[in-house]
């Protein structure tokens, strides 16, 4: 079974799915026959590297609210966050670009270290409030994780997997994907937003007991604990 998940790195609920979605995998008993990818999806690709302002701030000011209630939101999003055993720091988070983390991840995907580079970043970005848009920190946690720090410098500081991460963004748009994170399973198969676990077990077990089904049949299971166009929802 292949699964592919398009995520974001400055997406909240994408970190809780993969929490979920890895709960899941625990308990799946076909679990040594999963194969997952990750694709690159930006919520807004035009973000400024780096963003001079706390989060609260900068999404009050994008929908038109108050600084309390997009507080207030982001409060219930740690709180989810928690559940699943995360503890993230919104008021030290650094708001960013995205671009090169992707492209660091298709480097990392490159000499099979996708996996841990994905986890990484997202701890980077969400728990300890890293400049994921800073090549040399970009270059520092890719060291955490046994991957050599000048090749990553040097493979940012050109143009590499810049097509990648646009060619990955462009089929998220021509298969419709407009929010994230975003699950496919065996290219027909789909499940939206960050499903408890127990969901996405019934699901994997389904898709597994279901894998000759014709493309007519396919499963679309979706939820509101997702990310679009910069909103979380």
């Amino acid at each position: 079974m292949k699964v592919e998940i398009w995520s974001d790195y400055a997406c909240p609920f994408c970190y809780i799915g993969k929490r979920n979605f890895e709960g899941a995998l625990d308990k799946f008993k076909g679990k040594d026959d999963v194969e997952i990818s990750y694709s690159s999806f930006q919520l807004n690709p035009y973000a400024r590297k780096t963003e001079n302002a706390d989060i609260n701030s900068i999404i009050a000011k994008k929908y038109g609210i108050t600084y309390e209630k997009s507080k207030e939101m982001n409060d219930g999003i740690v709180t989810q966050a928690k559940e699943v055993g995360l503890n993230y720091n919104f008021e030290n988070l650094i708001p960013n670009n995205t671009a090169d983390a992707h492209r660091l991840a298709k480097y990392a995907k490159s000499i099979d270290k996708e996996d841990v580079i994905v986890e990484r970043l997202l701890k980077a970005y969400f728990v300890d409030s890293l400049d994921i848009g800073d090549i040399n920190v970009l270059g520092d946690i890719s060291l955490e994780v046994g991957i050599n720090k000048t090749d990553v410098i040097s493979m940012l500081e050109g143009n590499s997997y810049k097509d990648d991460v646009k060619a990955e963004r462009e089929k998220a748009a021509d298969l419709g994907v407009t929010s994230v994170p975003f699950f496919v399973f065996n290219n027909k198969y789909v499940v939206s937003g960050a499903q408890p676990s127990t969901v996405f077990l019934d699901f994997l077990e389904k898709v597994y007991s279901e894998m000759d089904l014709s493309s007519e049949d396919n499963v679309d299971v979706e939820d509101d604990n997702k990310c679009s166009n910069g909103t979380c929802l």
